[in-house]
């Protein structure tokens, strides 16, 4: 009996702890693969990147329900420093995003399409993707919304 109570007291904390959803997270946890070749031989491009998109939100109006919708966001790289676009996170497996993963360079433009699969949803819905970009800040939220019909 007190062995049955050790290990149930065991696999609780274990529980807990694996339950950490990790929001005291700065978005640093992403680590920027910046190699140097020919155009960028220090790595960085020698200055500052910066990620500036025509829109940060889209609304797709009304959906649906069972509707796959899909945006492209569409950035510049307005820095003058290779762009690196880490990783995309979504906020629900609804949402799944797809983005440029070659550096980009000044001047040159990038997309990161996000999908909607409105299946099982119903009402208005927001749902958002966190792009992590070797930029300061090295977060931006981008946000979709859409209200989901029979």
């Amino acid at each position: 009996m007190k062995n049955s109570l050790i290990i149930i007291a065991l696999f609780s904390v274990l529980a807990l702890i694996s339950c950490n959803d990790n929001k005291n997270k700065t978005g640093g946890e992403y680590n920027i693969d910046n190699p140097a070749d020919a155009d960028n031989p220090n790595g960085t491009g020698g200055g500052t990147q910066v990620i500036s998109f025509v829109e940060k939100e889209f609304n797709f109006g009304t959906v649906i329900q069972g509707e796959k919708v899909i945006n492209n966001f569409v950035f510049e790289n307005t820095g003058d420093g290779n762009l690196i676009i880490s990783n995309v996170k979504a906020s629900c497996g609804c949402t799944v995003p797809k983005w440029t993963k070659e550096p980009i360079k000044p001047g040159e433009k990038g997309n990161i399409e996000i999908k909607f699969d409105s299946s099982n949803r119903d009402g208005k819905q927001t749902k958002t993707a966190k792009v992590y970009t070797n930029t300061s800040p090295n977060v931006t939220e981008l946000v979709i919304r859409c209200e989901v019909i029979h």
